[in-house]
């Protein structure tokens, strides 16, 4: 008989680690996620674990072999299966494969089969995604936005921020916004950035590879987290909380921001984690790019149907220093990427054009900050330089529109020059924050030139729910934008008909 050089492998690493797994004791503790779905493939992630709970604050990861099952049909009748992968500390014992030959505008189901080696698998439950529909083919989409999952203000509160804990008696379950998302069962999940918070609490904030994956353990093991996944596919972008710290740049210290945050160690591990980290940490606990192609970039765009198409940004890895003199020569998004995204815009002929950006670009924001392309002093000169394009491009122009997370609030704001922008406000109640108005003598819109049709009163969390249709008879396609709260509240929604060709 033939040896096995995957269940070889499994079997020294224990002897060596002095290791005695069984097959019961490994477990898919945080469950699946399907991301990156596209008409034709999609990118499928689990983690083996020696458990489904934390301990310590972290969830343990395991030694084993895992693959994939997918089929069109929900009895698994004629299933693909992937190859066999090993789940090793070097990659966090996450497994990651993108399944290509897919068929579009169709529901697919998959499972994981996984164990301490081959000869001893069990089954994970069975998940689902569907393909999209693509250019040629019109679908109604119903998908959501997010952004700030804090899980230690979630978990513990923040007095400094007067943020209180979450105190209902469904806790353990993780965010309430999520089964609220679940219940509305949307086509896809886009996480805007700040999915993990690596400088909360301040006092202990993560700067290691280990403390940097814990802060993902910790929110996937939740169990909203692993009920949705399984039945809502992904999109990732990454923003300054789980790239380094708050406002992080590639470029800066750690002390040249925030005194409160300051570490009497040695200066190296006080600069940590670094950019280089930050971004590897990112492509390994979320299927955003495909695990074979190391070299590929975070910026995307997706034909959603015949009537939609999204981009995605990376709004971290190219930017100049935040610190920088504002004008030509600074960047937030990086020549490659803003000739892409313009380029991408031009050959695009979908009804609805939706730049989805971890960071505002219309606002108003904080005028202190400058961070983003809201801010003064921060990436204007490039915000409006883009503005201008767009002005010059008038079909680009038409029925485009800006959804931001990175602001704690809710805002539907019309910029002077017509783009209209979406902020998607922060996930849960206890990392929300109040508003910035336009007028605010403290914002980046003292005079008040920006418009907002919506600004969310008091401080609640939830998200932005996006409904796109086709046309009907003599009605042309439509696109719904809806703010929530947590609990599935509707606070405001807006519909935008799109424009006759």
């Amino acid at each position: 008989m033939r040896s096995n050089p995957l269940s070889e492998a499994v079997t020294v690493l224990l002897l060596l680690t002095g290791g005695t797994l069984s097959a019961a004791e490994v477990y898919n503790g945080q469950g699946e996620m399907a991301g990156e779905v596209t008409e034709t493939s999609v990118i499928l992630q689990s983690r083996l674990t020696r458990g489904t709970a934390l301990v310590d604050g972290d969830l343990p990861g395991s030694s084993g072999v895992a693959r994939f099952e997918l089929s069109a049909a929900d009895d698994f009748a004629d299933p693909r299966l992937t190859d066999w992968m090993t789940a090793v500390p070097r990659n966090d014992y996450i497994v990651k494969t993108r399944i290509s030959g897919l068929t579009p505008a169709t529901r697919y189901y998959y499972r994981l089969r996984y164990g301490v080696d081959q000869s001893h698998t069990r089954l994970g439950p069975r998940a689902t995604f569907k393909t999209l529909a693509g250019r040629e083919r019109s679908a109604v989409v119903s998908f959501v936005v997010v952004t700030g999952m804090n899980y230690a203000f979630f978990q513990d509160g923040a007095p400094k921020f007067q943020r209180p804990k979450y105190e209902g008696p469904d806790k353990p379950l993780g965010y309430p916004a999520l089964a609220t998302i679940l219940r509305m069962k949307p086509d896809f999940f886009v996480g805007t950035g700040d999915n993990v918070y690596y400088d909360h609490p301040a006092d202990s904030r993560a700067r290691t590879r280990a403390e940097l994956r814990k802060k993902w353990h910790e929110q996937f093991v939740q169990p909203r987290f692993i009920e949705m996944f399984r039945q809502v596919p992904t999109y990732w972008e990454k923003d300054d909380h789980d790239h380094r710290f708050n406002d992080s740049d590639p470029h800066t210290p750690v002390q040249g921001y925030h005194a409160w945050v300051q570490d009497r160690e040695n200066a190296e591990l006080a600069q940590q984690p670094s950019n280089a980290l930050g971004i590897e940490i990112f492509r390994e606990q979320v299927p955003v790019v495909d695990p074979a192609e190391t070299e590929a970039v975070t910026y995307r765009t997706h034909r959603i149907s015949r009537e939609l198409q999204i981009w995605l940004v990376e709004g971290r890895d190219y930017r100049s220093p935040n610190s920088m003199e504002d004008g030509p020569g600074k960047t937030l998004w990086g020549k490659a990427q803003i000739a892409w995204l313009k380029r991408t815009l031009l050959d695009s002929d979908a009804p609805f054009k939706i730049l989805i950006a971890p960071t505002a670009m219309v606002g108003p924001d904080g005028a202190t900050k400058r961070d983003s392309h809201a801010n003064i002093g921060g990436f204007q000169h490039e915000a409006r330089e883009f503005f201008g394009w767009l002005d010059r491009n008038s079909p680009v122009k038409r029925n485009f529109y800006l959804i931001c997370g990175d602001r704690h609030w809710q805002y539907h704001a019309i910029h002077p020059g017509g783009v209209e922008e979406f902020a998607c406000g922060a996930l849960c109640d206890a990392n929300a924050f109040a508003a910035i108005s336009p007028g605010d003598p403290g914002s980046t819109d003292p005079e008040g030139r920006i418009i907002h049709k919506y600004t969310q009163r008091g401080q609640s969390g939830g998200f932005l729910r996006v409904r796109v249709h086709p046309p009907a008879g003599e009605r042309l396609a439509q696109a719904e934008f809806a703010f929530y709260d947590e609990l599935g509240a509707l606070l405001y929604r807006t519909l935008k008909t799109a424009h006759r060709p």
